[in-house]
C-alpha cells in the first residue's frame, strides 16, 4: 500500500485504457493492492456523462464490485491548451481523499507529437507538483525527437519522478529472466559466449493492424517494437550481473549492455509488409511503412563476442508467440553416432500468458545401439498471485520503483542505434499473411532456422 492517489489518465478513451489499464486497475482494487484513488479520465473529446465513461471503460467480466470501483472514477475534458478544468477536479478529488499526503499520478498515453504541449500545460496549470509522470512509449521518433522531450519533462519532473513505461518488463516472465540467472548457480556460468552459439528474441503476432492505421502509418513497427521491447529484452538477456537488484544497478548494466552494441548492418536489418496491408482503412495506397522488422544484433563485449541476437517481430505472422531462445554450442567432441545431426541444446523461455522455461537435451535413445535422442526438461510458472504487467507497473509508479522501467540514458542510447536505419531504411518487402515474413528475414537465422517455425 502506498499513500492515496489521484490518478489522471490521458487518453482515457483509448484502446489502452479500456483493454489494459481500467481492467487492471480494478483487478488491483479486488486484490486490495491498490491505495485509496480517485480516477480521473481525460481527453480532447467528451465520452458523455460519467456514467457512461464507466460503462465504456467497465471490463466484460468485472461483475461484483465494479459499481463500487467506479464511484471513483469520472472524465474530465482537457486539453494542451485548456487543462484548468482537469487541475480544479484534482484538487476536489484530493479534498475527498483527505489532503496532506495525497500524491498524483499522471499517465500519458498520447501521441509523441503531443507530449511535449501536455508537459507545458502540467507545468502552467501546477498539474505537476506532487506528481509522478508515466510516459507511453514510443519516447519520440527519433533521437532529436526523444532528446527534446526529455529536455521538457526534465525542465519540469525530478528524474526521480519519471517513469517511461515498456509493458514488456512488468511481466513476470520477463523478470523470471533475472531470477533464472541469477537464482540458479547452474546458469550464470554458461551465459557467455564460450558456451552460447546464438540468441534469438521473437515477438511474432497473428493480429493484423485492427483499425490502429494511423499509429501504423505514423509510427511502423521498428519504432514501436524494435526500438523498445525487443531491445529492452536484449538488456535483460546480455546484462552483467548487477551488485543489487534495484533500480540503479540494473539501468547502469542495461545501459551498458545498449552502449556495447554494435551499430546496426543495413544488410542484416529485414522489413517487411503484410500483402494487403494498403487496402486497410486509412492506409496509403503507397505506403511503404513496415508490419515487420527482422535484424541481427551484436554486443560487442567480453561476454558476448561474437554472439548473434535475432531480433524478429510483425503483424499477421503463423502464430503469437513471445519467446527468448539461447542455442548452446556443441560439445567439442562427438561421440555418438548421428549426435549433431538432430535440434541443438537450447533454452527457451516462453514469455506469455502462461509462462514456461524449457531446455532442450540429448540421452540415449533405449535399445542396443549407443545413440541419442532429443527430450525436454519443461516448468510452468504463473498462478492466482501473479500480476499482468500493467498492475505491477501501475503500483510500481505509485510506490516510486523505477527497476522495471527505462532511463533517460538508456532511450537516447537506442535511439542512436535505430535512428541510422530510420534515416535509410531497406525497401519493405512483401509477405504472405500468415507466413513467417519474408525468406530474407528467414535466411538470417542460418543454417539454423528460427526457433519458430519457418
Amino acid at each position: 500500500m502506498t499513500s492515496p492517489h489521484v490518478l489522471v489518465l490521458f487518453g482515457a478513451s483509448g484502446d489502452l485504457a479500456k483493454r489494459k489499464l481500467f481492467p487492471g486497475l480494478f483487478r488491483l482494487h479486488c486484490s486490495g493492492l491498490l491505495p485509496d484513488v480517485r480516477i480521473i479520465g481525460t481527453g480532447r473529446h467528451s465520452p458523455g456523462s460519467d456514467e457512461e465513461f464507466r460503462a465504456s471503460v467497465e471490463p466484460e467480466d468485472a461483475g461484483e464490485g465494479w459499481a463500487e470501483f467506479a464511484e471513483g472514477v469520472r472524465f474530465v475534458v482537457s486539453s494542451a491548451d485548456d487543462g484548468d478544468e482537469l487541475a480544479a477536479a484534482v484538487e476536489q478529488a484530493e479534498k475527498e481523499l483527505g489532503g496532506g499526503d495525497v500524491r498524483r499520478l499522471l499517465y500519458l498515453s498520447v501521441p509523441p507529437s503531443a507530449m511535449e504541449p501536455m508537459i507545458a500545460m502540467l507545468d502552467a496549470t501546477g498539474l505537476a507538483q506532487r506528481a509522478h509522470l508515466v510516459l507511453e512509449k514510443p519516447f519520440g521518433s527519433d533521437l532529436d525527437s526523444a532528446r527534446s522531450l526529455n529536455r521538457a519533462v526534465l525542465g519540469t519532473f525530478a528524474e526521480d519522478d519519471v517513469f517511461r513505461i515498456d509493458h514488456f518488463l512488468g511481466k513476470e516472465s520477463v523478470q523470471n529472466i533475472l531470477a533464472l540467472r541469477f537464482g540458479n548457480g547452474l546458469m550464470e556460468p554458461v551465459w557467455n559466449a564460450r558456451h552460447v552459439a546464438y540468441v534469438q528474441i521473437d515477438v511474432p503476432e497473428e493480429i493484423g493492424i485492427e483499425g490502429r492505421a494511423s499509429f501504423m502509418e505514423s509510427t511502423g513497427t521498428f519504432r514501436d517494437m524494435i526500438s523498445t521491447h525487443l531491445f529492452q529484452l536484449l538488456g535483460f538477456v546480455a546484462l552483467e550481473p548487477p551488485p543489487a537488484l534495484d533500480a540503479g544497478a540494473l539501468h547502469e548494466r542495461k545501459a551498458e549492455v545498449f552502449g556495447a552494441v554494435r551499430p546496426l548492418d543495413p544488410e542484416r536489418v529485414v522489413f517487411g509488409q503484410y500483402a494487403g496491408y494498403r487496402d486497410e482503412d486509412g492506409v496509403d495506397d503507397d505506403s511503404r511503412v513496415e508490419t515487420f522488422v527482422a535484424i541481427e544484433a551484436f554486443v560487442d563485449n567480453p561476454r558476448w563476442e561474437g554472439v548473434p541476437f535475432l531480433l524478429r517481430t510483425g503483424k499477421c505472422l503463423g502464430a503469437t508467440r513471445r519467446t527468448i531462445t539461447l542455442g548452446f554450442r556443441e560439445p567439442p567432441l562427438a561421440m555418438f553416432a548421428g549426435e549433431t545431426g538432430g535440434a541443438p541444446n537450447e533454452l527457451v523461455l516462453e514469455l506469455t500468458d502462461s509462462p514456461r522455461i524449457s531446455l532442450d537435451i540429448r540421452t540415449k535413445t533405449p535399445g542396443p545401439d549407443l545413440a541419442l535422442e532429443p527430450h525436454t526438461l519443461s516448468v510452468r510458472f504463473g498462478g492466482e498471485d501473479s500480476l499482468e504487467a500493467y498492475e505491477k507497473l501501475l503500483l510500481d509508479a505509485m510506490a516510486g520503483d523505477h527497476t522495471l522501467f527505462t532511463s533517460t540514458r538508456e532511450v537516447e542510447r537506442l535511439w542512436e542505434l535505430c535512428d541510422p536505419v530510420l534515416a535509410d531504411p531497406p525497401t519493405a518487402q512483401v509477405y504472405e499473411p500468415g507466413s513467417w515474413g519474408p525468406q530474407e528475414a528467414l535466411d538470417l537465422a542460418g543454417e539454423r532456422g528460427w526457433r519458430l517455425p519457418g
